[in-house]
């Protein structure tokens, strides 16, 4: 079957591709397109070549006849008897000889001018000479089953169309170039090494002349096998947040300002600001790209003691976020801090084990020094580390204040009193551990952050002195939001797991291997450890198609796919 579809993005544009493919590609693309070099044809085009000439439209009007019934001025389409034609558009065609295309098959790409008329037209005609339209993801699909993707592979080509960031394009370039099939392959060797040893046993047990493998060898090999599934595992938190937006969740007390600065961040207005409480009643979500990460910051209800219902469901889907996100950006209202800030802060950090806290004094542009004196005295104890101390027990160590000095050997402060200079130059107060590492201050805007070596301590509470009004601070917040998000600086070989397909068989891989190792341990027979080897075969090979043969499995991940490709 010959399927054809248009494979540029919808609308208007300088050209547009329409892509054909199947065993007669040539010949129904020769039934609507005129070369302008009259003795060449696509079916007679050598691989890789492009034909210039004009799609026409002959009305339906065809009959074979011989070359000689051509006018004499060469305006008459060959092997037509009726001349009168409809020329469509000026076309480039470009012709791929099956095994060497995407699809493995026959194609043809044909450019035209990006007019949607003239993309419909010649969709149109394309149907009406013998193909089909195709379905979503249906040439991909067709390069898995001819052999010239695997499964993850075609998978990228997905994530690839859809990457929304320079990190998110090279972890979907990798995949899609085999760097993570080979990686399964290296392993499904090794596995079906280990398996074959243990088949060796069972089979020839009672030769007392030929020596097996040793149980402690094995042991150690599965331990190996082990330890690079778990650590392909483990980057699935990492390549989900670069695949989908690392989730920043915007909380604090109703009109802090959190809407505002949700608006600042993403460069628009996509929330409400308003001076009355209470009017973000439910998640609103918009991305940002910083240095080649995305951020997907998520402005929440503000959260208080309210007797409205609606505002209730807010504020606990407010909770849920919290939970959710990676980062959380608690904004204060400096102007109106009160003992409430208290019961506000106990619902908010007991949410934040585990996750990077930044809290943001907003509205700092109002008060003066004195002011902004007591505040910094007021938050000392929440700028402490996370998880390892309470704010009293940190409130006892004597932490440093914000705008002085601290004592502690390979920390450094920054004097925010400057924060109401017109300019606004002046940097976050921050507490980093910078051992032998650039400040924050110092950091270039293209700098790239590794997991390892970071200075920004993530056990350690951030505060910044904002007015996201007044845009104060908001640049150096961006900076230690990229800094936070501790992203490792990717290069072209990096394996990085992204589908939550690929982790769920991965995880299944590893619970054979675990069992594995629990049977050799237990010194249990070689067949029960056998079977749990060919099951971790079998998840490793869901991930490349090996061992899917539903049409449904099949279906179901395709059709996610945009249709012409």
């Amino acid at each position: 079957m010959n399927i054809a579809a248009i494979a540029t993005a919808p609308g208007t544009g300088g050209i547009a591709v329409i892509r054909l493919s199947g065993p007669d590609a040539f010949t129904i693309t020769d039934r609507i397109f005129r070369a302008r070099n009259r003795n060449k044809t696509v079916s007679t085009a050598e691989a890789y070549t492009m034909l210039f000439g004009n799609i026409v439209d002959y009305n339906g009007q065809k009959t074979t006849v011989n070359r000689q019934q051509t006018s004499p001025d060469g305006d008459c389409r060959p092997l037509t008897v009726d001349c009168r034609h409809d020329i469509i558009d000026e076309v480039v065609v470009a012709v791929f000889r099956a095994p060497h295309s995407f699809t493995g098959e026959n194609t043809v790409e044909i450019s035209c001018h990006g007019s949607i008329y003239i993309q419909q037209e010649i969709l149109r005609l394309l149907i009406a000479a013998g193909a089909r339209m195709a379905g979503p993801g249906e040439f991909t699909q067709r390069a898995f089953l001819n052999g010239r993707l695997d499964l993850s592979q075609a998978e990228a080509v997905a994530d690839l169309i859809n990457a929304q960031s320079a990190a998110a394009h090279t972890i979907a370039l990798n995949q899609m170039r085999g760097n993570f099939s080979s990686k399964l392959e290296e392993l499904r060797r090794q596995l079906l090494h280990f398996v074959s040893l243990l088949e060796l046993e069972l089979d020839f047990g009672d030769h007392d002349d030929l020596e097996f493998a040793d149980r402690t060898e094995l042991n150690a090999v599965a331990e190996a096998i082990r330890s690079q599934l778990s650590r392909l595992q483990q980057t699935f938190s990492q390549g989900n947040a670069i695949k989908n937006g690392i989730p920043v969740a915007i909380v604090g007390e109703t009109n802090a300002g959190k809407s505002t600065l949700l608006n600042l961040l993403v460069g628009d207005n996509r929330a409400i600001v308003s001076d009355i409480h209470g009017t973000t009643r439910d998640v609103i979500e918009d991305t940002v790209n910083i240095n080649g990460l995305t951020f997907r910051f998520i402005d929440t209800a503000g959260i208080r003691q309210t007797s409205d219902i609606i505002e209730n469901m807010g504020i606990e889907r407010t909770y849920e976020m919290i939970e959710r996100a990676q980062i959380i950006l608690w904004v204060v209202d400096s102007t109106n801090v009160t003992e409430h800030i208290e019961w506000l802060a106990e619902r908010i950090m007991r949410r934040t084990e585990g996750k990077r806290l930044i809290i943001l004094l907003n509205k700092v542009d109002r008060l003066n020094d004195e002011e902004l004196t007591t505040l910094r005295d007021w938050f000392e104890p929440y700028k402490t580390t996370v998880n390892s101390q309470s704010p009293n027990e940190a409130n006892s160590n004597s932490s440093p204040v914000l705008g002085e000095v601290p004592k502690a050997e390979g920390l450094t402060s920054v004097d925010c009193r400057q924060n109401l200079n017109p300019d606004g130059d002046c940097k976050p107060s921050t507490f980093c551990d910078k051992r032998e590492q650039p400040s924050l201050l110092e950091l270039p805007s293209e700098a790239k952050i590794t997991t390892e070596g970071s200075n920004v301590d993530c056990r350690q509470n951030t505060i910044i002195e904002i007015s996201a009004k007044q845009s104060i601070n908001t640049e150096q917040l961006t900076r230690l939001l990229y800094e936070s998000a501790q992203m490792p600086d990717l290069s072209s070989g990096d394996i990085i797991i992204s589908n939550l397909r690929h982790y769920e068989a991965l995880t299944h891989a590893l619970e054979s291997i675990d069992r594995v190792i629990e049977g050799l341990q237990m010194n249990i027979p070689a067949d029960f450890v056998a079977q749990d080897i060919r099951e971790a075969l079998f998840h490793l090979a869901e991930i490349t198609g090996g061992e899917i043969t539903t049409d449904e499995v099949l279906g179901n991940i395709f059709a996610h796919f945009c249709i012409g490709k």
